[in-house]
């Protein structure tokens, strides 16, 4: 802790304290009906605020490189299951989507090269003979 952060620290406290002092100091000079009523509206907050604490992590697993929270649910509602499901489906299905038009534009690709190596005035053949690839690399 670095001495600005102490000095911070000490003031802090030196402050609480005198505001405990001076809250102290008032509660002499209130009716013993109204202190009364303060000290049970304190024990139902604290009742309350015991009641309505944020849910603790019960437990923390971790596996690889990730960490997960678990509230001790037990079982999930079924809703929440298919909540939980549905990024995954979705993702599956964008790659089978994806997966499906690429074979679809592949096949195209190929059947216009067969097409045009058909309809051309070469033989197929040509196209196999080592001296036509000489040929294009001369370039002419």
């Amino acid at each position: 802790m670095s001495t600005t952060q102490l000095i911070q620290s000490q003031l802090e406290d030196r402050f609480g304290r005198q505001v405990a002092a001076r809250l102290a100091a008032g509660t002499a000079e209130i009716p013993y009906n109204v202190t009364e009523r303060l000290r049970a509206a304190r024990v139902q907050a604290v009742a309350r605020r015991k009641q309505t604490q944020l849910r603790t992590a019960s437990s923390v697993i971790s596996s690889g490189g990730a960490a997960a929270l678990t509230f001790g649910d037990g079982g999930q509602s079924l809703w929440n299951r298919i909540a939980s499901a549905l990024p995954l489906i979705a993702l599956a299905a964008g790659l089978i989507l994806i997966h499906t038009i690429e074979n679809d534009r592949r096949a195209s690709e190929v059947a216009e090269v067969d097409a045009a190596l058909l309809t051309d005035d070469l033989p197929p053949s040509a196209y196999a003979d080592p001296g036509f690839v000489q040929f294009l690399k001369s370039g002419d």
